[in-house]
């Protein structure tokens, strides 16, 4: 937190000294303007020459402020960005809030994990970890939490979030960057479709034609200035209707790429800054370098692409400005040449956008996991091994603060089983999350909330609570048969790292000990590895039919001064202590 609270002052003071730049060059600026025309004045009414200089000194003045000025607004307002952003970390440090997008937008109560395990939604895990901006960047980071990655990959997007862990002024600047552009699924969408669109190119005859009519207007004046003949004026003027009547044939052309690049344009600048500040910066790793390499495209880097056709799209709106549009597009045809020199750049890179933007979203991604590695710098890497063994050693749950997580030993073998008791409260149900959460964190490169750990990553699957679905006509109880058979399912096909919580919970309970028993017997011929949790003790005695696959591991409680306590401590064996009973004599229910 030390290094936020640095960093917030560290930018809060050069936001004031911009600030004073700022309204400095706006004073200047106004009285620029107000000379300006005082000059202009005067240089009309006296045909003065020292006016008329002054004049132009005093426009050209004004433009140079006006482009400095921008200048300073800019890196205003990516200051006020780096203070929010260093400020919310501050907060989210503090436990006083978690001022993150938290991504309910991606809750799909059918995943094997996601749900169970509060991947998204309020206080989830991807809302802890969210550090993204952009439209692209929150969904690559929702995909990367669902998907596992090979050992290669695993090992790749460690080496590159322990780089970018240490960058923590870079990935401010490009979080920062990414949050001026104000992106959303329905821009990133429209964008994606502009690219996407087929677009026709100009024939060969007309691009011959939008350049020889502008050249013999051009010729037309020459021989006006040379004799004062008037006829040259007239054959200009013919030139000049000819060129709004080719401006007219292209003019819905025109507006259909406006309407279909609509706020299109401020995005697409912004996209190419954050791109930029990727391409100029140097990295160590493989990954984060290969992806560099992505961005330049035939000795061309995609930045400068970008901003061309964030320039492009500024030219071509400037049509709307009525009679400027009229003057150069009479004269020069400069709206359809700037369509024209479009579409050519459609054809070569629109293509390319779309993998553009994946980068983006990958940095995104793997800054807001290098973000989460620096504010839990304890964390560790796992290391990473393909013989089925998984171990850990003080695992918690990485969302759970430090003073309140209690952290155990844990280690499973190929087709090892743990069947899990202890009463309710004993902290059963957070050991499932707490495996699930660190297995899903280490299959993506992410650090986990251990001291050690060395791990065979696996498929997650899950069935912990379920959801009535009434539209289906789905009780509770049919809804987790469907999802035990998807369990089975993934079984046959590969070994999965398995946990469930009190399963077959909407039937009675010989019929629920019977389908446990014999659930817990075909997922284990199945080599599945995990953690079941029952308060059935008869499911206990399958450890006696399978001592090599299944062990009995429980939570403990202690009634001490008449106080029931728990110490979320994981210990051999079976549950012994009861809980209901006296919690319920203690409350006067019994």
């Amino acid at each position: 937190m030390i290094e936020y609270l640095k960093l917030k002052k560290q930018y809060l003071n050069d936001f004031n000294r911009l600030n004073k730049s700022y309204n400095l060059i706006s004073a200047l600026r106004l009285i620029t303007a107000i000379t300006l025309v005082f000059f202009a004045y005067k240089s009309f009414k006296t045909d003065d020459y020292l006016f008329i200089s002054l004049s132009i000194l005093g426009f050209i003045l004004f433009i140079a402020l006006l482009k400095i000025h921008e200048k300073i607004s800019f890196k205003r307002r990516i200051k006020k960005q780096l203070i929010a952003i260093n400020n919310n970390e501050i907060i989210y440090l503090k436990n006083e809030g978690i001022p993150f997008e938290n991504g309910s937008e991606y809750i799909d109560f059918k995943h094997l994990y996601a749900y169970d395990l509060d991947f998204f939604g309020e206080n989830s895990l991807f809302q802890n970890l969210n550090r993204t901006a952009t439209y692209i960047g929150s969904k690559r980071l929702s995909e990367r939490l669902l998907t596992l990655l090979k050992n290669q990959g695993i090992k790749a997007n460690q080496q590159a979030i322990k780089e970018l862990s240490k960058k923590i002024e870079w990935r401010q600047y490009l979080y920062s960057l990414a949050k001026i552009v104000k992106d959303n699924r329905e821009n990133y969408q429209k964008l994606i479709e502009w690219t996407e669109a087929k677009q026709v190119t100009f024939t060969k005859f007309f691009n011959v034609l939008i350049y020889i009519i502008p050249i013999l207007f051009c010729l037309s004046i020459i021989p006006y200035f040379i004799t004062n003949y008037l006829f040259f004026i007239y054959i200009s003027f013919t030139f000049f209707l000819i060129n709004l009547v080719v401006l007219v044939t292209q003019l819905k052309r025109i507006k259909k790429e406006l309407i279909e690049s609509d706020n299109i344009n401020a995005i697409i600048k912004q996209y190419g800054l954050i791109i930029e500040a990727i391409e100029i910066e140097n990295f160590k790793s493989e990954k984060l370098n290969q992806l560099k390499e992505k961005l330049n495209h035939k000795s061309c880097l995609a930045s400068k692409q970008i901003k061309k056709l964030s320039s492009l799209f500024s030219s071509l709106q400037s049509v709307q400005n009525g009679i400027g549009a009229i003057l150069f597009n009479g004269a020069f045809l400069y709206h359809i040449h700037t369509l024209n020199t479009l579409l050519k750049w459609k054809k070569e890179y629109s293509t390319h956008i779309k993998g553009w933007l994946d980068i983006i979203g990958e940095f995104e991604m793997l800054n807001s996991l290098a973000n989460f590695s620096y504010n839990n710098r304890a964390f560790v890497f796992p290391n990473l091994n393909e013989n089925y063994n998984i171990e850990f050693e003080e695992l918690g749950h990485p969302l759970i603060t430090k003073e309140k997580r209690i952290c155990n030993d844990i280690q499973f073998k190929k087709s090892n089983l743990i069947i899990l008791t202890g009463s309710n409260m004993s902290g059963k149900s957070t050991f499932l999350r707490t495996l699930g959460v660190n297995m899903i964190l280490a299959g993506i490169g992410a650090p986990i909330c251990s001291t050690k750990a060395n791990i065979h990553p696996l498929n997650v699957i899950v069935s912990m609570r379920q959801v009535d679905s009434l539209n289906d006509s789905e009780s509770y109880f049919f809804a987790e048969v469907k999802r035990l058979k998807r369990i089975i399912d993934k079984l046959k096909s590969k070994t999965c790292f398995v946990l469930l919580d009190e399963i077959l919970k909407g039937t009675n309970s010989d019929d629920k000990q019977n389908g446990t028993i014999e659930f817990i017997k075909n997922i284990i011929s199945k080599n599945a590895i995990g953690t079941i949790a029952t308060h059935d003790l008869e499911v206990c005695k399958t450890t006696n039919d399978y001592p090599e696959k299944l062990i009995n591991k429980c939570f403990e409680s202690k009634i001490i001064n008449n106080d029931l306590l728990f110490d979320y401590k994981l210990k051999e064996g079976i549950c012994k202590n009861k809980s209901a009973t006296f919690l319920m004599k203690k409350n006067g229910i019994i």
